[in-house]
Protein backbone atom coordinates (compact mmCIF):
# COMPACT_ATOMS: atom_id res chain seq x y z
CA UNK A 1 0.00 0.00 0.00
CA UNK A 2 1.68 3.56 -0.34
CA UNK A 3 -0.03 6.84 -0.99
CA UNK A 4 1.22 9.94 -3.32
CA UNK A 5 3.91 12.39 -1.46
CA UNK A 6 2.64 15.57 -0.43
CA UNK A 7 4.07 18.89 -0.77
CA UNK A 8 3.29 20.72 2.78
CA UNK A 9 3.70 24.72 2.88
CA UNK A 10 6.57 25.48 5.24
CA UNK A 11 8.49 21.88 5.17
CA UNK A 12 9.83 20.98 8.70
CA UNK A 13 13.70 21.72 8.61
CA UNK A 14 15.97 19.08 10.35
CA UNK A 15 17.28 21.98 12.27
CA UNK A 16 13.69 23.39 13.38
CA UNK A 17 11.72 20.91 15.38
CA UNK A 18 9.23 23.35 17.17
CA UNK A 19 6.10 21.43 18.45
CA UNK A 20 4.12 23.55 16.10
CA UNK A 21 6.16 22.77 13.00
CA UNK A 22 5.84 19.11 13.49
CA UNK A 23 2.11 19.83 14.10
CA UNK A 24 1.54 21.37 10.94
CA UNK A 25 3.72 18.68 9.05
CA UNK A 26 1.59 15.99 10.71
CA UNK A 27 -1.40 17.82 10.36
CA UNK A 28 -0.74 18.02 6.69
CA UNK A 29 0.66 14.42 6.16
CA UNK A 30 -2.39 12.69 7.68
CA UNK A 31 -4.86 14.62 6.00
CA UNK A 32 -3.56 13.68 2.75
CA UNK A 33 -2.91 9.87 3.69
CA UNK A 34 -6.34 9.80 4.53
CA UNK A 35 -7.82 11.38 1.39
CA UNK A 36 -5.74 8.73 -0.45
CA UNK A 37 -7.24 5.81 1.69
CA UNK A 38 -10.88 7.59 0.93
CA UNK A 39 -10.24 7.62 -2.47
CA UNK A 40 -8.92 4.05 -2.79
CA UNK A 41 -11.53 2.59 -0.17
CA UNK A 42 -12.11 0.16 -2.13
CA UNK A 43 -8.51 -1.24 -1.44
CA UNK A 44 -8.74 -0.95 2.47
CA UNK A 45 -12.16 -2.99 2.16
CA UNK A 46 -10.29 -5.55 0.52
CA UNK A 47 -7.70 -5.52 3.45
CA UNK A 48 -10.47 -5.58 6.54
CA UNK A 49 -12.03 -8.64 4.67
CA UNK A 50 -8.85 -10.47 4.65
CA UNK A 51 -8.75 -9.10 8.46
CA UNK A 52 -11.80 -10.83 9.23
CA UNK A 53 -11.32 -14.65 7.08
CA UNK A 54 -8.79 -15.78 9.65
CA UNK A 55 -11.47 -15.56 13.02
CA UNK A 56 -14.02 -16.40 11.00
CA UNK A 57 -11.93 -19.76 10.39
CA UNK A 58 -10.35 -19.80 13.77
CA UNK A 59 -13.12 -19.61 16.15
CA UNK A 60 -15.01 -22.42 15.06
CA UNK A 61 -11.95 -24.47 14.84
CA UNK A 62 -10.54 -23.77 18.32
CA UNK A 63 -14.77 -23.86 20.00
CA UNK A 64 -14.56 -27.46 18.57
CA UNK A 65 -11.43 -28.16 20.25
CA UNK A 66 -12.63 -27.19 23.43
CA UNK A 67 -15.76 -29.20 22.77
CA UNK A 68 -19.46 -28.07 24.22
CA UNK A 69 -19.45 -26.94 28.45
CA UNK A 70 -15.26 -27.84 27.97
CA UNK A 71 -12.15 -25.44 28.11
CA UNK A 72 -8.30 -25.46 27.02
CA UNK A 73 -5.70 -23.94 28.80
CA UNK A 74 -8.43 -22.16 30.49
CA UNK A 75 -10.40 -20.94 27.17
CA UNK A 76 -13.91 -21.58 27.01
CA UNK A 77 -15.60 -21.36 23.63
CA UNK A 78 -16.93 -18.46 24.68
CA UNK A 79 -13.65 -17.51 25.34
CA UNK A 80 -12.40 -18.08 22.05
CA UNK A 81 -14.81 -15.85 20.42
CA UNK A 82 -13.51 -12.66 22.55
CA UNK A 83 -9.87 -13.45 21.86
CA UNK A 84 -10.39 -13.99 18.01
CA UNK A 85 -12.54 -10.56 17.93
CA UNK A 86 -9.92 -9.19 20.07
CA UNK A 87 -6.57 -10.47 18.10
CA UNK A 88 -8.82 -9.09 14.95
CA UNK A 89 -9.02 -5.97 16.14
CA UNK A 90 -5.21 -5.88 17.88
CA UNK A 91 -3.67 -6.96 14.46
CA UNK A 92 -5.57 -4.05 12.56
CA UNK A 93 -4.30 -1.64 15.24
CA UNK A 94 -0.54 -2.43 15.29
CA UNK A 95 -0.17 -3.92 11.75
CA UNK A 96 2.61 -2.68 9.39
CA UNK A 97 2.59 -3.40 5.40
CA UNK A 98 5.86 -1.71 4.74
CA UNK A 99 8.17 -5.10 4.80
CA UNK A 100 6.86 -5.99 1.45
CA UNK A 101 6.74 -2.11 0.01
CA UNK A 102 10.67 -1.49 0.65
CA UNK A 103 11.95 -3.87 -1.82
CA UNK A 104 9.81 -2.08 -4.62
CA UNK A 105 10.65 1.58 -3.28
CA UNK A 106 14.04 0.36 -3.39
CA UNK A 107 14.06 -1.27 -6.71
CA UNK A 108 12.46 1.37 -8.49
CA UNK A 109 13.69 4.47 -6.98
CA UNK A 110 11.14 5.39 -5.30
CA UNK A 111 13.34 6.56 -2.22
CA UNK A 112 14.53 9.05 -3.94
CA UNK A 113 11.69 11.85 -3.75
CA UNK A 114 10.99 11.17 -0.13
CA UNK A 115 15.29 10.88 0.56
CA UNK A 116 14.65 14.68 -0.78
CA UNK A 117 12.37 15.84 1.49
CA UNK A 118 14.02 17.57 4.98
CA UNK A 119 12.18 15.54 6.85
CA UNK A 120 13.03 11.54 7.99
CA UNK A 121 10.84 9.35 5.47
CA UNK A 122 9.80 7.51 8.43
CA UNK A 123 7.27 10.07 9.47
CA UNK A 124 5.31 9.95 6.00
CA UNK A 125 4.76 6.34 7.25
CA UNK A 126 3.90 6.73 10.62
CA UNK A 127 0.82 8.97 9.37
CA UNK A 128 0.03 6.67 6.47
CA UNK A 129 -0.42 3.64 9.05
CA UNK A 130 -1.92 5.99 11.36
CA UNK A 131 -4.77 7.36 8.69
CA UNK A 132 -5.40 3.80 7.34
CA UNK A 133 -5.69 2.41 11.10
CA UNK A 134 -8.53 5.46 11.62
CA UNK A 135 -10.41 4.70 8.17
CA UNK A 136 -10.42 0.79 8.75
CA UNK A 137 -11.84 0.90 12.33
CA UNK A 138 -14.89 1.88 10.70
CA UNK A 139 -15.10 -1.61 9.32
CA UNK A 140 -13.13 -3.15 11.75
CA UNK A 141 -15.04 -2.50 15.09
CA UNK A 142 -18.57 -3.28 13.81
CA UNK A 143 -17.08 -6.79 12.36
CA UNK A 144 -15.75 -7.43 16.03
CA UNK A 145 -18.52 -6.87 17.69
CA UNK A 146 -20.54 -8.95 14.70
CA UNK A 147 -18.45 -11.79 15.83
CA UNK A 148 -19.04 -11.51 19.12
CA UNK A 149 -22.96 -11.59 18.88
CA UNK A 150 -22.67 -14.37 16.19
CA UNK A 151 -19.97 -16.75 17.89
CA UNK A 152 -21.97 -15.89 21.50
CA UNK A 153 -18.64 -14.28 22.24
CA UNK A 154 -18.28 -13.73 26.91
CA UNK A 155 -18.14 -9.62 27.13
CA UNK A 156 -18.28 -10.12 30.48
CA UNK A 157 -14.45 -10.35 31.12
CA UNK A 158 -14.57 -6.45 29.51
CA UNK A 159 -13.79 -3.71 32.44
CA UNK A 160 -13.42 -0.11 32.35
CA UNK A 161 -10.21 -0.42 33.76
CA UNK A 162 -9.16 -3.49 31.25
CA UNK A 163 -10.39 -1.31 28.12
CA UNK A 164 -7.81 1.43 29.45
CA UNK A 165 -5.28 -1.12 30.04
CA UNK A 166 -5.82 -2.40 26.57
CA UNK A 167 -5.29 0.48 24.98
CA UNK A 168 -2.19 1.47 26.85
CA UNK A 169 -0.80 -1.92 25.74
CA UNK A 170 -2.21 -1.33 22.00
CA UNK A 171 -0.39 2.02 21.68
CA UNK A 172 3.13 0.17 23.23
CA UNK A 173 2.98 -2.43 20.57
CA UNK A 174 1.76 -0.23 17.58
CA UNK A 175 5.14 1.75 18.31
CA UNK A 176 7.10 -1.51 18.64
CA UNK A 177 5.78 -3.32 16.14
CA UNK A 178 6.36 -0.45 13.45
CA UNK A 179 9.85 0.38 14.45
CA UNK A 180 11.00 -2.88 14.49
CA UNK A 181 9.27 -4.04 11.01
CA UNK A 182 10.58 -0.72 9.08
CA UNK A 183 14.24 -1.87 10.73
CA UNK A 184 13.11 -5.27 9.31
CA UNK A 185 12.24 -3.72 6.30
CA UNK A 186 15.57 -2.11 5.74
CA UNK A 187 17.02 -5.74 4.63
CA UNK A 188 15.93 -4.52 0.84
CA UNK A 189 18.62 -2.62 0.44
CA UNK A 190 20.71 -5.20 0.82
CA UNK A 191 18.17 -8.22 -0.63
CA UNK A 192 16.98 -8.38 -4.18
CA UNK A 193 14.18 -10.14 -3.24
CA UNK A 194 12.16 -9.81 -0.17
CA UNK A 195 9.27 -12.45 -0.31
CA UNK A 196 11.49 -15.03 1.38
CA UNK A 197 12.64 -12.90 4.30
CA UNK A 198 8.87 -11.69 4.36
CA UNK A 199 7.25 -15.22 4.55
CA UNK A 200 9.62 -16.34 6.84
CA UNK A 201 9.07 -13.15 9.53
CA UNK A 202 5.28 -13.61 8.98
CA UNK A 203 5.16 -17.34 9.92
CA UNK A 204 7.21 -16.96 12.32
CA UNK A 205 4.74 -13.57 14.01
CA UNK A 206 1.63 -15.23 13.65
CA UNK A 207 2.86 -18.39 15.90
CA UNK A 208 4.61 -16.71 18.42
CA UNK A 209 2.62 -13.41 18.56
CA UNK A 210 -0.88 -15.05 19.70
CA UNK A 211 -2.59 -14.42 16.52
CA UNK A 212 -3.06 -18.83 15.67
CA UNK A 213 -4.15 -19.12 18.73
CA UNK A 214 -3.49 -18.06 22.66
CA UNK A 215 -0.52 -18.56 23.76
CA UNK A 216 -1.73 -20.92 27.00
CA UNK A 217 -2.86 -23.47 24.49
CA UNK A 218 0.73 -23.92 23.24
CA UNK A 219 3.50 -25.96 24.12
CA UNK A 220 4.91 -24.95 27.04
CA UNK A 221 8.76 -24.87 25.01
CA UNK A 222 6.87 -22.51 22.41
CA UNK A 223 5.66 -20.41 25.38
CA UNK A 224 9.14 -20.19 26.13
CA UNK A 225 10.49 -18.94 23.26
CA UNK A 226 7.87 -16.70 22.34
CA UNK A 227 8.34 -15.10 25.74
CA UNK A 228 11.97 -14.14 24.97
CA UNK A 229 10.72 -12.78 21.64
CA UNK A 230 8.66 -9.37 20.71
CA UNK A 231 6.28 -11.51 19.05
CA UNK A 232 3.99 -11.91 22.13
CA UNK A 233 4.32 -8.15 22.91
CA UNK A 234 3.07 -7.07 19.64
CA UNK A 235 -0.78 -9.04 19.80
CA UNK A 236 -1.01 -11.52 22.68
CA UNK A 237 -0.19 -9.04 25.87
CA UNK A 238 -2.73 -6.60 24.88
CA UNK A 239 -5.17 -9.25 24.24
CA UNK A 240 -4.60 -10.72 28.33
CA UNK A 241 -4.72 -7.26 29.40
CA UNK A 242 -7.80 -6.90 27.81
CA UNK A 243 -9.36 -9.99 29.02
CA UNK A 244 -7.78 -9.86 32.60
CA UNK A 245 -5.36 -13.05 32.17
CA UNK A 246 -2.48 -10.76 32.53
CA UNK A 247 -2.72 -8.40 35.84
CA UNK A 248 -1.01 -6.61 38.33
CA UNK A 249 2.82 -6.48 38.29
CA UNK A 250 2.50 -8.85 35.28
CA UNK A 251 1.31 -5.77 33.27
CA UNK A 252 3.91 -4.01 34.40
CA UNK A 253 6.53 -6.26 33.21
CA UNK A 254 4.79 -6.67 29.58
CA UNK A 255 5.10 -2.63 29.26
CA UNK A 256 8.43 -2.89 30.54
CA UNK A 257 9.37 -5.24 27.85
CA UNK A 258 7.65 -3.15 25.20
CA UNK A 259 9.54 -0.40 25.81
CA UNK A 260 12.63 -2.47 26.26
CA UNK A 261 11.75 -3.74 22.53
CA UNK A 262 11.15 -0.61 21.55
CA UNK A 263 14.70 0.89 22.40
CA UNK A 264 16.47 -2.09 20.98
CA UNK A 265 14.11 -1.36 17.70
CA UNK A 266 15.31 1.83 17.60
CA UNK A 267 18.86 1.82 17.98
CA UNK A 268 19.11 -1.19 15.20
CA UNK A 269 16.73 1.22 12.80
CA UNK A 270 19.02 3.99 13.22
CA UNK A 271 22.14 2.19 12.66
CA UNK A 272 21.42 0.26 9.66
CA UNK A 273 19.24 3.41 8.44
CA UNK A 274 22.44 4.99 7.94
CA UNK A 275 24.53 2.03 6.63
CA UNK A 276 21.30 2.01 4.10
CA UNK A 277 21.27 5.16 2.81
CA UNK A 278 25.72 4.75 2.12
CA UNK A 279 24.54 1.66 -0.21
CA UNK A 280 21.68 3.39 -1.86
CA UNK A 281 21.72 3.63 -5.81
CA UNK A 282 18.87 3.41 -7.21
CA UNK A 283 17.62 4.79 -10.07
CA UNK A 284 14.45 5.99 -11.96
CA UNK A 285 12.24 7.93 -9.38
Amino acid sequence: MSASTVSLPGPVLPGRRSLAGWARYYRGELSASTQVNLAYRGQVLIWLFSSVVQPLVMIPVWQAVAGPGGSVGGYTPALFVTYFAAQMLTDHLTFIWLMWEFEWRVREGMFSPLLLRPIHPIHKDVCDNISYKLVGLVGILPAAVLLMIVFRGDVSVFTPARVGWYLLAVLGAGAMRFVLEWAMSLAAFWLTRMTAWNNVYTAITYFLSGSFAPLAVLPLVVQHIAWWSPFPWMIAFPIQALMGTTTGTDLLVGFGLQLGWLVVALVIMNLVWHRALRRYSAVGA
